[in-house]
């Protein structure tokens, strides 16, 4: 399956992200915890200085804590500043800041001994559609400072938000690179509704996150559905789940579209469990 998706204002986006970098003296990179390195857009890391980069593995809450631990020691093992946040609960909100905080002490006394005025610390938050950008910054300030939405591609245009007297905020539009080298990588933003599902097939997207969870876990379909993962095709597991929830059609056929949906969603929202698609092995690559 090739997957790829690289609207026009995602352009102009990238061009305004770097046009930024000069402005900003942090760069928040939001990640999704359950796949840390699909959701890591390659052009965001050549634009934006590693001195500057403060990673941030979002949905935390979703995302398995054991692997979700592998790596934050992976990012520290290459000097990343890196917290696990659940924007929407708002746990490890609270670290980010004091993160924040820390390096803005510490970029303020490079300030001082130039010369240079004391000024709020200026943080852009980048990342890629539907990974939680507008529900941290709402979390960080305490309002609606940043429209939200369930499609990727909701934040347009160019917001700054007064965090503290020390922190200022600047929102930018998600945004994907042009060309998904591996396919995993399509298919994993797919599965985490980054990319619009409906330019997918949802049945295909289905099976390939059923060979990835007996591939993780099999009893997650066990527990989930009550389907004997391993003993079945994906195709067939599939039609076991479509029977376990009662999608069938008017002939008796299985109703393998509906479920799909029904799966994809189960996951997306943590239904089944906290689930994570990546671990930082080597053949991940350095982010």
């Amino acid at each position: 399956m090739k997957v790829q998706w690289f609207p026009g204002h995602m352009t102009k986006t990238l061009r305004q992200i770097k046009e930024n970098v000069h402005l900003v003296d942090l760069s928040i990179e939001l990640l999704d915890a359950r796949i840390p390195y699909s959701s890591s857009n390659p052009e965001l890391k050549r634009l934006i200085p590693a001195s500057k980069r403060v990673v941030v593995l979002n949905k935390c809450d979703l995302a398995n804590p054991l692997v979700t631990s592998q790596w934050i020691e992976h990012y520290k093992r290459q000097h990343t500043p890196v917290v696990a946040v659940d924007s929407k609960k708002g746990s490890g909100v609270r670290d980010l800041l004091e993160q924040l905080e820390v390096l803005g002490e510490n970029i303020r006394e490079r300030w001082q001994r130039r010369g240079r005025r004391n000024r709020p610390i200026r943080v852009m938050i980048v990342g890629i559609p539907n990974v939680g950008k507008s529900s941290l910054i709402n979390r960080i300030a305490g309002k609606a400072s940043a429209k939200t939405g369930g499609r990727p591609g909701v934040t347009r245009g160019k917001q700054w938000i007064k965090v503290t007297k020390r922190i200022d905020l600047l929102d930018t539009p998600g945004v994907l690179w042009p060309k998904f080298e591996e396919e995993r990588v399509g298919i994993n933003l797919a599965l985490t509704g980054a990319i619009r599902s409906e330019i997918l097939s949802l049945e295909e997207l289905a099976l390939k996150l059923i060979e990835r969870l007996i591939a993780a876990d099999s009893s997650l379909l066990e527990k989930g559905y009550g389907v004997l993962g391993p003993k079945d095709t994906p195709y067939g597991v599939l039609e076991q789940i479509a029977e376990k929830r009662g999608c069938l059609m008017k002939d008796g056929k299985k109703d393998t579209l509906r479920v799909s949906g029904i799966l994809l969603e189960d996951f997306r929202t943590g239904r089944l469990g906290r689930i994570s698609l990546e671990e930082p092995q080597a053949d991940l690559g350095e982010e």
